[in-house]
């Protein structure tokens, strides 16, 4: 979709005009193009000496496997040396953004302390343990800051959007605030998770629902894929050789 096309295109103009890379640019696994084959056949064009590449995923499992496997094919017959990053998973910066929206969400709904309010983070859901585990990585570290916090999972694995709304209830609370944690403005923000709540509010007879942004292109974003790559170059020592 053009918005999380454009989402990209800024998180990258914003990546170069705060680090010293020649070109900054994106490519998608599936669905959009342009695909990993085009994105790296692009970075290869331009004669770099180094291509630091950054899985711009928040969850691992089989994707981000795939993702990786996929880029590491023209390792072999490039001229250019090529560095992979850490994913976005387990990184406290991420948990920070999601913290930011909540309080953000929370201080544009009035909300005092003494209100009895849940919230509710959204995932996408895979068949992998691995990704529920990052993704509760997150959900955990908001416990420090709230009482009541649930998750649920949009799709492919338990508990459902209509079950997490039912968990929040639980608490009987006044408002429940919703975290969907998406990196992008895509189909699922824009249409699917809200059909979900939807059905879910009016089976349990429930209105008042704030539903927070997503993470989306964010000053931390970028600081920590410049991070990310940093690090992993000079893990890699390349560039003592250049």
């Amino acid at each position: 979709m053009k918005e999380v096309q454009q989402e990209l295109f800024e998180t990258c103009l914003k990546i170069k005009s705060q680090s010293d890379y020649d070109y900054v640019d994106y490519c998608f696994l599936e669905v959009l193009p342009p695909f990993i084959k085009e994105g790296m056949n692009k970075c290869l064009s331009r004669d770099m000496d180094v291509i630091t590449v950054v899985p711009y995923f928040l969850y691992p499992g089989m994707k981000l496997k795939d993702a990786v496997t996929q880029t590491s094919r023209f390792t072999k017959n490039a001229n250019a040396k090529i560095v992979i990053t850490k994913p976005l998973s387990y990184q406290p910066i991420i948990s920070e953004i999601v913290l930011a929206r909540t309080r953000s969400l929370l201080s544009k709904t009035n909300v005092n302390g003494k209100e009895n309010y849940a919230l509710l983070l959204i995932g996408h859901g895979s068949s992998d343990r691995r990704a529920r585990e990052a993704f509760l990585y997150t959900v955990n570290s908001l416990k420090n800051h709230f009482r009541y916090v649930n998750f649920c999972f949009l799709e492919l694995e338990p508990p459902n959007i209509e079950e997490g709304i039912r968990n929040c209830l639980a608490s009987n609370p006044s408002s429940i605030f919703v975290i969907p944690y998406f990196l992008h403005k895509g189909v699922h923000i824009q249409k699917d998770i809200l059909i979900d709540i939807d059905k879910a509010l009016e089976k349990y007879n429930f209105s008042n629902l704030y539903i927070a942004e997503h993470i989306g292109v964010d000053p931390l974003i970028i600081d920590l894929v410049i991070s990310l790559a940093r690090d992993a170059e000079n893990k890699s020592g390349l560039f003592k050789e250049l």
